[in-house]
């Protein structure tokens, strides 16, 4: 019996996907335990050995878990496609749901089905990782009542914007003809860019409570950089991350008028004022390069391409049979087609990564020389090493691992690249 394409095509983008994502994983856990035992050269003047080898330890963590992840996803993910689950549930809501609510209704109803069942079977690796991992690590500030409600307001947010952009997606695709692609591709660059605009106000407060920034020395100091940058924000704000994490992180949000600047409490609490103007230096940095423009146009682009890609896949029907699924005769295949194309791409959009990767790598040794040109290069070393520590980031990532996945470099990459900015006896650390 001949094979169906899209079934060889899809079993081989899975098998190497799945292949080289171990390979890397291990690669980097052995990289990592090998040099747990020694501060690297360039940091043991600033980097105690317990805390170097706490970071090796949650590193090897994370990376079993993530193993466990990786092989408990794609049993998930052939459980959807070539063993017939969506098919199966497919079938199921055929014949309940769409007799009473219509083709729309039976639509959306098993988009919203799908994602039920796939947010309860990630849920007990989602409890372990932040209840079992992060907490050993001393990360976890979440109780188990938060993480619930932040569950009940994650899918009521899903539900309240989800399901009518998916409404609107699916009256395209059956009333727009062969160009739906075109017309959705429109919609979802205006939903990415409204989004940008009332996450902000509307939504991030669901989750977070943001406070103005109530420094006012480090307020003043803020200022001056902003205008000396040319940049101007709605306001300057802390946000109570530790409710939830003991990571740190600063962060611009929003678009046009509506930009402003995040810091995270346990940030502050950690950072002297310097440190913290040469964070915010960096994340100018990126403005002022553009690069938050440069992602949104690449993600445009490539919502395009795979829309694009659909809408050619989703008027044959091998590609629904290649994928475990039966052609609905009664009732629209829409659904169908755009969830078994969200099943199928990861796996090929795996080998995009590096690429992806190297961008960003890119865009922050950017925005880190524009920090140090506008801010003090010294305060944002300063900055990264306590970042790494308090976050346990591993100073002794596997090279090839970094190239693959990292989005940030690493330390010692990002010291060496900061040191013509560095005072004297500085650079000569970060050599």
């Amino acid at each position: 019996m001949e094979l169906n394409p899209i079934t060889i095509a899809f079993v081989a983008a899975l098998l190497l996907s799945l292949a080289t994502r171990y390979w890397l994983a291990t690669r980097q856990m052995r990289h990592v335990a090998a040099h747990r035992d020694r501060v690297p050269a360039a940091f043991a003047g600033t980097v105690l050995l317990a805390a170097h080898q706490r970071a090796a330890d949650y590193t090897l963590a994370k990376g079993r878990f993530g193993l466990l992840s990786t092989a408990f996803g794609s049993v998930v993910l052939v459980g959807w496609t070539l063993l017939g689950g969506l098919d199966a549930l497919n079938q199921a809501l055929l014949a309940t749901v769409q007799p009473r609510l219509g083709p729309m209704g039976y639509q959306l109803a098993l988009l919203a089905a799908f994602a039920v069942i796939g947010a309860l079977l990630e849920l007990p690796l989602e409890w372990w990782h932040t209840f079992r991992l992060e907490q050993r690590f001393g990360f976890n500030r979440m109780t188990p009542k938060l993480f619930v409600a932040d569950l009940v307001k994650n899918a009521a947010v899903a539900a309240l914007i989800g399901l009518p952009l998916a409404a609107l997606v699916l009256w395209l695709m059956g009333r727009a003809g062969a160009g739906w692609w075109l017309w959705a591709w429109g919609v979802w660059m205006g939903f990415n860019l409204l989004l940008l605009v009332i996450y902000p106000t509307l939504i991030a407060p669901w989750f977070n409570k943001f406070e103005p920034l109530a420094d006012e020395t480090l307020k003043s100091r803020v200022q001056a950089l902003m205008q000396r940058c040319g940049f101007a924000a709605k306001g300057l704000f802390v946000m109570d991350g530790s409710r939830r994490s003991a990571h740190a992180n600063a962060y611009f949000t929003g678009l046009g008028a509506a930009k402003r600047v995040v810091f995270f409490d346990t940030l502050l609490a950690r950072l002297t004022p310097g440190e913290v103007e040469a964070v915010l230096a960096h994340e100018l940095g990126h403005y002022r390069h553009r690069h938050v423009h440069k992602r949104i146009a690449g993600l445009f682009a490539l919502s395009g391409a795979a829309l694009a890609l659909l809408g050619w896949l989703s008027a044959r029907p091998p590609f629904y049979e290649g994928l475990g699924v039966s052609l609905n005769l009664a009732a629209p295949n829409d659904a169908l087609a755009l969830l078994l194309f969200m099943l199928a791409l990861p796996p090929f959009g795996f080998f995009v990564a590096p690429l992806m990767a190297h961008f960003s790598r890119r865009h922050e040794f950017e925005a880190d020389a524009y920090a140090g040109a506008k801010a003090s290069g010294a305060d944002l070393a300063s900055a990264l090493l306590k970042l790494h520590e308090d976050n346990a980031t591993t100073l002794t990532p596997d090279p090839v691992y970094v190239r693959f996945y990292y989005s940030h470099p690493p330390a010692a990459e990002r010291l060496a690249a900061l040191a013509p900015a560095l005072p004297a006896a500085a650079r000569a650390a970060a050599a």
